[in-house]
């Protein structure tokens, strides 16, 4: 089948061999409603992955920071809290000669919609001889 011509307007192009009919018509907006909520709620869980990994980051190396700081003798929780993500929990455990820092802080997901998942790190370090009792 030959496209129709109209005078004064290029000729209809075709798609794989075939005429466009009406059947086609709207199909990229019904694609694209579906597909952008599909797009958006992935960007959305990347996002919240990125800000996971980072918060864990930030959690792991408070631990670090306030479990070297109270094997030292100083104030680990206050050396912990300045490293740590806002929110953070800090507990301190000092056991026989060592002493254990564990920092836990909510990440908040899909833009703090639904409940926040939380991220921890521990660090453990001996303490030092002449900051034993």
């Amino acid at each position: 089948m030959t496209p129709r011509r109209h005078p004064g307007r290029p000729p209809r192009r075709t798609v794989r061999g075939r005429e466009p009919n009406g059947r086609d018509r709207g199909s990229f907006t019904a694609e694209l409603a579906a597909g952008l909520p599909a797009l958006m709620l992935l960007l959305f869980a990347g996002l919240t992955a990125v800000g996971a990994v980072t918060t864990q980051l930030r959690c792991v190396d408070a631990a670090r920071e306030g479990a070297l700081a109270a094997a030292r003798g100083a104030p680990g929780t206050e050396t912990a809290a300045r490293t740590a993500p806002p929110g953070a929990r800090i507990e301190l455990d000092e056991a026989a000669g060592t002493v254990t820092v564990t920092v836990r802080a909510p990440v908040a997901i899909l833009g703090g919609h639904l409940p926040a998942l939380t991220v921890g790190a521990t660090a453990v370090a001996a303490r030092e001889p002449a900051a034993i009792p």
